[in-house]
């Protein structure tokens, strides 16, 4: 147990401060030296060591320790201790990790600090936990705690254990992972707040974290090549601001992720590796993916449901993966309604790799939700175009039919006009020669229009083609037009069943 006079006169100076509740400031008063990042070299008169700090938070009063300036020499360690008073560190630079594992605690501050990494595991702060401004050289772990107030990482420069003194890592190395940030199962009951200046270099790992009051991380930059810069595998949040210049270096994972309100993208940009952003399973309320550039990986919603979908000309990459995306309203792209409009959406589900009906689908039912019926029809003749490449030969060479008739079933007024210029050109043709009664004397007159027409209705007939013939090349024209009546009729049936069962 530590006496007053085994104290230093700095220790001494923070003892009677936290009886007070009074700032104990031990800094110089000039910005460079008092920088905690060159702090090594402070000498005793700014010296505490880490078992004063200890002795003073887990003496039994809950007073206030405020210190500033401080070179803490020693470990501090509060690790399974319930510290009473409240904790507010500043421009001061340990000697070596902290160690919260398992404490209770109210609100402390360790800001614009120099840390080389804090051990938090299954922390409990009643309050707020602030380390904005701080540079933190080695991992920050928040593994399983629970915060009722605010998490501060603004303007934090963290830097995984792994990278220290290292311009980069080996591909083999970063597949293992590296993380500055380990904080799965954390549970923020206010908003966590790594905005302006935050940067990590190393991963963030917030599997199965919990953000109710938010998640805000607004133009920070996350540094993590071949890796992943964030990993929230079944994260819950309010809201997710990953935006306003927010950089990553690596992917964003958040497979069966649900944010509530919003996800936002706003002018990121997401680069490194083969996927930028994986959101499987993603349930999401408004997702902005109105991205600055785009994305240098693959974008992948698989599987994901959002209410509404904003999005522009960067938000897509060449590997795009939408199968089993809903939305339920979708911002509409540059052109607007209209033939623009579809057209940009057509060539955005167009660029996708493979093909998937779902996506064509989906984009249907939109523009039908909204009113749109000759939209919806043109996305999913799309749609069959878009699988005719997939088939073989003798079925694109059906498929080719069908869209050059009817549109398979979307544009039934094209059977109209092949109809009209057969009929046309048989009227022409066959109104030129002389046929040849099959009875002379008996039966109507000839009229080249009715034969044309009698020729191409494959069904019943109005007696034309059995009381006349031709022979030349108006005999091969007549063959020609029962073939092209019963193809068309063949083609007319199977659009219009492949409409009414909205293929």
């Amino acid at each position: 147990m530590l006496t007053y006079t085994e104290l230093s006169g700095p220790e001494q100076r923070v003892w009677d401060g936290f009886a007070a509740g009074t700032l104990v400031d031990l800094r110089s008063g000039s910005a460079g030296p008092d920088d905690p990042r060159a702090g090594a070299g402070w000498g005793e008169e700014r010296t505490v060591r880490a078992e004063v700090l200890r002795a003073l938070l887990l003496g039994g009063s809950a007073g206030r320790l405020r210190l500033a300036g401080a070179l803490i020499t020693g470990e501090l360690d509060l690790a399974d201790s319930t510290v009473g008073g409240t904790l507010t560190l500043e421009g001061c630079r340990f000697e070596r990790p902290v160690v919260l594992r398992g404490a209770s605690m109210r609100s402390t501050g360790l800001i614009d600090c120099w840390i080389p990494g804090l051990d938090g595991w299954l922390l409990q702060v009643d309050g707020n936990l602030f380390f904005q401004d701080s540079t933190i050289e080695g991992r920050l772990t928040l593994t399983r705690a629970h915060i009722t107030g605010e998490l501060r990482l603004s303007g934090v420069r963290l830097t995984a254990r792994e990278l220290l003194g290292v311009e980069a890592a080996d591909d083999a190395t970063r597949a293992a992972g590296i993380w500055a940030l380990w904080a799965g199962g954390l549970v923020m009951d206010g908003g966590c707040f790594a905005r302006h200046g935050f940067t990590a270099r190393g991963g963030l790992r917030l599997v199965g974290a919990q953000f109710n009051g938010g998640l805000f991380m607004e133009r920070a930059t996350v540094d993590n090549p071949g890796g992943d810069a964030l990993s929230g595998e079944d994260l819950t949040a309010s809201t997710m601001m990953l935006s306003e210049g927010f950089t990553t270096n690596g992917a964003i994972r958040l497979p069966g992720a649900t944010v509530r309100s919003r996800l936002s993208l706003d002018g990121a940009r997401l680069t490194g590796g083969p996927v930028s952003l994986d959101a499987t399973r993603l349930r999401v309320g408004d997702l902005q993916l109105t991205t600055a550039t785009a994305p240098v990986g693959a974008v992948v919603l698989h599987e994901a449901q959002a209410a509404v979908l904003h999005d522009n000309e960067h938000s897509w990459p060449a590997d795009t993966r939408l199968d089993g995306f809903v939305y339920g309203s979708l911002q509409l792209p540059p052109g607007g309604q209209g033939a623009d409009g579809v057209a940009a959406r057509l060539d955005w589900l167009d660029a996708l790799p493979g093909y998937a009906p779902q996506p064509y689908e989906q984009l249907a039912a939109w523009y039908r939700k909204i009113g749109h019926d000759d939209d919806a029809r043109r996305v999913l003749l799309a749609k069959q175009r878009r699988r005719r490449r997939t088939l073989s030969p003798l079925g694109r060479a059906w498929g080719l039919l069908l869209d050059v008739t009817v549109g398979y079933g979307y544009r039934p007024w094209q059977a109209g006009l092949w109809l009209l210029g057969l009929v046309a050109a048989g009227t022409t043709v066959f109104g030129r020669g002389a046929p040849s009664p099959v009875q002379p004397g008996q039966g109507a007159p000839f009229n080249p229009f009715v034969y044309t027409l009698d020729l191409l209705v494959p069904i019943g007939g109005f007696g034309q083609r059995t009381a006349w013939y031709w022979t030349g090349y108006h005999q091969w024209l007549g063959y020609g037009l029962i073939g092209a009546g019963w193809l068309l009729t063949t083609a007319v049936l199977a659009g219009v069943t492949r409409s009414l069962n909205r293929a």
